[in-house]
């Protein structure tokens, strides 16, 4: 991706109220052309609502949208074809086959001949699909039933591929194919945004927008997100991680302490004073000796500490 490229997206002060509900809430995104974009947040965040206004599904509320250089919602009709978008649910026929899901999609977008089967192979192979090709979609796992998604959003060759919770309820190893799939078309050209509550996955995209309750809190690569977090963190293991939350939260209602497992996470301004005093508290406690020690930040980190910083 070329540091010149021109935006595939660009919204200013986006927005999309739903009556009394404000769903996104003045967005910036600048997205160029040929970027892996993320869009990271929890359930409700604004992640779905945006993406139907980016594939022109939803119009918005305020703001102004451009998408392949043309203005949204008033030309979608003009970029609508080099558009791909794969909603959240599993929006395909489960009573067509594979390849009947497949062909429909090719007639909605007037894709026949010759360039279909070419198209429709090459996706089947792309996608581990090509055996299965007769069985219906809806005996179909949860992974092979976001493939044929992939394959149908891609049918007639978008440059935009908007996903919106592709992962979700997915088998770790579907999930690494899929993401595999993902960077081969990135690698193509294709500009991709996907929409996550998997931070995890952040860390595989170009740059990442962070979204909370319909605002951007933060939108920057991955190594410079981590950056943002202004403390050192803390890691503390060896305990019962809930109680300790629990306790620490009281015991320093000022500090940033979030559960990772069986450790926690604190964001300490100064790291060797606030040990001591997470010490003192959890033997004072009876919870013994914790181990703790500095770690750099993940994503995670930075997105709880940003949302806590809200509230």
């Amino acid at each position: 991706m070329s540091a010149t490229a021109p935006a595939a997206i660009a919204a200013k002060g986006l927005s999309r109220r739903f009556a009394d509900l404000t769903a996104v809430d003045s967005l910036e995104l600048v997205i160029p052309e040929g970027e892996l974009f993320g869009l990271i947040g929890s359930d409700g965040a604004g992640k779905t609502t945006t993406l139907r206004m980016l594939a022109g599904i939803l119009d918005p509320s305020g703001g102004e949208l451009a998408v392949l250089g043309q203005p949204f919602p008033v030309q979608v009709e003009k970029v609508h074809d080099r558009i791909g978008y794969m909603s959240q649910r599993f929006g395909l026929y489960p009573d067509l086959t594979v390849a009947e899901n497949i062909a429909f999609y090719a007639d909605i977008f007037g894709v026949t001949g010759g360039e279909r089967r070419e198209r429709s192979d090459r996706l089947l192979a792309f996608s581990g699909l090509a055996d299965f090709t007769q069985r219906q979609a809806g005996r179909l796992s949860g992974g092979m039933k976001q493939k044929l998604g992939l394959c149908c959003a891609l049918i007639h060759k978008p440059r935009l591929l908007l996903l919106d919770e592709p992962t979700n309820g997915v088998d770790p190893v579907s999930r690494r194919d899929f993401w595999r799939i993902l960077r081969e078309l990135h690698t193509d050209g294709v500009t991709i945004v996907v929409a996550t509550s998997y931070l995890d996955e952040a860390g595989r995209c170009d740059r990442v927008g962070l979204i909370h309750k319909g605002r951007m809190l933060a939108c920057d690569t991955p190594a410079a997100l981590r950056s943002h977090v202004n403390g050192s963190m803390l890691e503390i293991s060896g305990i019962t991680a809930r109680r300790a939350l629990e306790l620490l939260r009281r015991g320093l209602p000022e500090a940033s302490v979030s559960l990772f497992g069986d450790r926690l996470h604190l964001l300490a301004v100064d790291p060797q004073s606030d040990s001591d005093r997470v010490k003192d508290l959890l033997v004072g406690a009876g919870m013994g000796q914790p181990q703790i020690r500095v770690i750099e930040p993940s994503l995670e980190d930075v997105f709880v500490t940003m949302m806590q910083s809200m509230e």
